[in-house]
């Protein structure tokens, strides 16, 4: 049985912000044998046809990386800045005259449009409110309603905790699948998880492993065995994903685009990080709930971490002063994995590369979600200072 202590440690790999070693993380995505490996359904993602918005998307492989000196000065971020940023990697990246033009080329005024966030590390350590707010200025200007985009991520709560609120977002919908109430309770009045409301069973992940969770580790999970649910709030409340994760490290791998969406959209995910890690953050993707409504991806850089990701460890915080931004998932973190792991270099914390690294990216190609090789990326690098 999973305790709540050991849940804890376990979390910070899919959001609790929980400190935990570089080494114990490494162990976390480390893959097991092949004739050791759990089986999942992944063929049955793979039996849907896809469609013209499916990953990579609109340009493959295409990753814009915007570096700007000043977007960030005494911890504090600079809004103007940082929607100068995402405006320029939006026109770099679709060569569109204006930006009302670029944005019209993924979303419509007809679309809800969902804002993936990562809240999970805390306020030092969170999609910030500056790249967020850019971006909803940058769709109004689109056309596109207020009322027709909502932030989400799988706590609703650790939302709140770090700005993702009424006040700072008049007039936009903030829904999570973990929910509690006023009170603080997980459950109503008749002992129900209010999560449970939240996940689709109509759609889920299925992986031959499972684990028992106790009544703390629950709630953050809605249900145990072998199946993880996807969130209504991607097969039923969305039309379009656009995903804003943060620039940061997991062990001597990453956690940026991929398992931003993947872990942020499934159940039951205690059970998947120990032998599947990979494997979920690339086969989660390739379901028609993700692999067919993201249509962006906008990672946020201004702040970031190289070590004791993805908690947030305050000596291991550091100001890349970036965005990188792509339609490609897999092409957006393999860029992201190299700016890390150079990082990681060059602080002593790595000689070299990891060979188990990008695993993860190198599964998520054989899905056909994006292009992980180096080699074959159009990496354009954008400097505004």
């Amino acid at each position: 049985m999973l305790t709540r202590r050991a849940f804890f440690k376990l979390m910070t790999a899919s959001g609790l912000g929980a400190a935990i070693s570089s080494q114990t993380m490494q162990g976390l995505f480390a893959q097991s044998a092949p004739e050791k490996k759990p089986s999942t359904n992944i063929n049955d993602a793979l039996k849907y046809p896809r469609n013209q918005n499916s990953m990579p998307g609109k340009f493959p492989g295409r990753v814009v990386q915007v570096y700007h000196d000043k977007c960030i000065a005494k911890n504090k971020i600079d809004y103007p800045a940082t929607n100068e940023m995402v405006r320029s990697g939006m026109l770099n990246l679709t060569g569109a005259k204006d930006i009302a033009e670029a944005w019209r080329m993924f979303v419509s005024p007809k679309d809800i449009i969902g804002l993936k966030v990562n809240p999970v590390a805390g306020a030092s350590l969170a999609t910030s409110i500056e790249i967020t707010r850019a971006i909803i200025q940058q769709l109004n200007t689109a056309g596109i309603p207020g009322k027709n985009i909502l932030i989400w991520d799988r706590r609703e709560f650790e939302m709140h905790e770090v700005g993702f609120t009424e006040k700072n977002f008049p007039g936009i919908k903030i829904i999570g699948t973990e929910r509690k109430d006023s009170k603080g309770s997980f459950v109503d009045e008749k002992g129900k998880l209010y999560g449970e409301e939240m996940i689709d069973k109509d759609w889920f992940y299925w992986a031959d492993v499972e684990d028992k969770y106790d009544a703390e580790t629950l709630p953050y999970m809605i249900n145990e065995g072998k199946h993880s649910y996807f969130s209504k709030i991607v097969t039923q409340q969305v039309d379009k994903i656009i995903n804003i994760p943060i620039l940061k490290n997991a062990g001597s791998s990453i956690t940026l685009c991929l398992k931003n969406l993947a872990y942020g959209s499934v159940s039951n995910t205690g059970r998947l990080h120990k032998q599947l890690w990979a494997e979920t953050s690339a086969e989660v993707c390739a379901f028609p709930p993700l692999r067919d409504k993201v249509v962006l991806n906008i990672v946020d850089g201004i702040k970031g971490c190289y070590n004791g990701g993805p908690a947030a460890n305050e000596q291991f915080i550091t100001e890349y002063k970036s965005v990188l931004i792509g339609t490609d998932p897999v092409a957006v973190d393999r860029i992201g994995y190299e700016i890390i792991l150079k990082k990681r270099i060059e602080e002593k914390i790595q000689k070299e590369e990891s060979s188990k690294g990008k695993i993860f990216l190198e599964l998520a190609q054989n899905l056909q979600l994006g292009i992980a090789d180096l080699n074959k990326i159009d990496l354009k690098k954008v400097n505004l200072s």
